[in-house]
């Protein structure tokens, strides 16, 4: 065998289809589970105006900030549930969302009817707040570019069109408002209705506020403002729905200096209720925890069934590998039939013990099978047609005649002669007539 003829079989031997057909199987069962657990293995570091992004428009600075003060905050992936209906639930929308996504998110967090919602006193002022399951939109501000070598970094590219950023809200939610902004950076201090400041002023970028003939009751509520009346936050009074203009108050950007991060601590404690927590919403930039049947096939309480189908098949994989040839259809007890009529001879045959004497009438069916497909005279006597087999047999080079085949037939005496006398027969008759029947 060549040096070649040997890299080849060794290529394809058992061995190396099975590790092949195992690596298969594992990559795939991996496949299955990454893409099932996608969303949640993303780290988020995008660079995106999202709570898992350390870029200068994201918000994980507030929730490190947050955390860091003794506030529960939950970043969620999915359905809010009925645990989370004092909180107060941040989304953070980015430019070219569909609004209808930020409806779905709104309504499932906030009652729409104002009458649902306790009353509570804080402090400062006596002033009466009403909360429930509070919902802040965030606007988004920037166009941004990632950096090429910075993962997680963006450029700012300047403000987004006007029309764009407020496309991000519901249309209920629209109305006849707008957005101002500044032409240049400033300082900025929070300030109620009512005069009381929040917070230490702040140094923001072409400040961005909200106007508009809507952006008064019953409409629109103020809560928070530049200090010279722009809108800053706002509130609708039939959804328990806050609008914050710029998120240079909350994001990484807004929390550079300690005068940012107190401020945005105290904007976001005026917002929610006494020791509630804090929820981020992640839905709407893609990290969504979805349901699907490949999930929940691989999480208890049906995990065990999936590995039950598992171990069931691949035990039906190692059956069909170890097997040899086609599977064997089991026979009928009793048989139908010529087939029943033949066992039923046999059996008496074997039970009288005469099978031997079965051995010259079975030379004898072979002699006339095989005359016929030699086209022996049909004229011949018994004696003649023997004699013309082994003339014909010795023309055609057959070692044995088939009179001493027939000799042998009527000399048998035991099942085994009556075998060795049909096996010779056979071989006689595949070699006199070359297959031919």
């Amino acid at each position: 065998m060549s040096r070649a003829s040997r890299a080849t079989g060794s290529a394809f031997s058992p061995l190396t289809m099975i590790v092949l057909v195992l690596i298969a199987v594992v990559a795939m069962a991996g496949l299955g589970v990454l893409s099932a657990y996608a969303p949640e293995l993303k780290s988020g570091d995008d660079g995106g105006a999202h709570p898992l992004s350390r870029s200068s428009v994201g918000y994980a600075g507030i929730v490190r900030l947050l955390e860091a003060t003794g506030v529960p905050v939950t970043l969620s992936r999915g359905r809010l549930t009925r645990n989370a209906a004092d909180s107060l639930l941040i989304t953070t929308p980015p430019l070219g969302v569909n609004a209808d996504q930020v409806q779905d998110r709104v309504g499932d967090s906030a009652p729409h009817a104002k009458n649902d919602l306790p009353v509570i006193t804080r402090g400062g002022g006596g002033i009466v707040e009403l909360t429930g399951g509070p919902t802040l939109i965030v606007l988004p501000k920037w166009n941004t570019l990632p950096e090429a070598h910075d993962h997680g970094w963006v450029s700012t590219l300047g403000p987004a069109p006007e029309h764009g950023v407020l496309n991000v809200l519901p249309e209920r939610f629209r109305g006849r408002i707008g957005l101002t902004r500044a032409k240049a950076a400033g300082f900025v201090q929070l300030t109620r209705p009512s005069g009381q400041r929040i917070g230490r002023p702040v140094r923001i970028e072409r400040l961005q506020t909200l106007s508009g003939p809507d952006m008064r009751p019953p409409a629109w509520t103020p809560v928070l403002t530049d200090g010279v009346g722009n809108v800053i936050v706002a509130r609708k009074p039939d959804a328990w729905i806050y609008v914050l203009s710029d998120p240079d108050l909350l994001n990484t950007q807004g929390l550079k200096s300690l005068a940012g991060a107190q401020t945005a601590v105290a904007m976001l404690d005026l917002l929610r209720a006494e020791d509630s927590p804090v929820i981020f919403d992640l839905t709407l930039h893609g990290f969504q925890r979805t349901r699907s049947l490949l999930r929940l096939m691989l999480e208890p309480p049906l995990l065990g069934v999936t590995l039950l189908l598992a171990a069931l098949a691949a035990f039906a994989g190692f059956q069909a590998v170890v097997r040899f040839g086609p599977a064997r259809e089991a026979d009928r007890t009793v048989a139908l039939g010529k087939r029943a009529l033949a066992d039923n001879t046999a059996a008496l045959v074997r039970l009288a013990k005469r099978e031997h004497r079965l051995a010259s009438p079975y030379a004898l069916l072979v002699r006339a099978a095989v005359a016929r497909a030699i086209g022996a005279p049909r004229t011949l006597s018994e004696a003649e047609l023997d004699a013309f087999l082994d003339r014909v047999g010795v023309m055609t080079g057959v070692t044995v005649r088939y009179s001493a085949l027939a000799d042998s037939a009527r000399a048998a005496k035991t099942p085994n002669d009556l075998m060795k006398v049909a096996q010779d027969l056979r071989r006689w008759k595949q070699e006199l007539t070359r297959g031919r029947q």
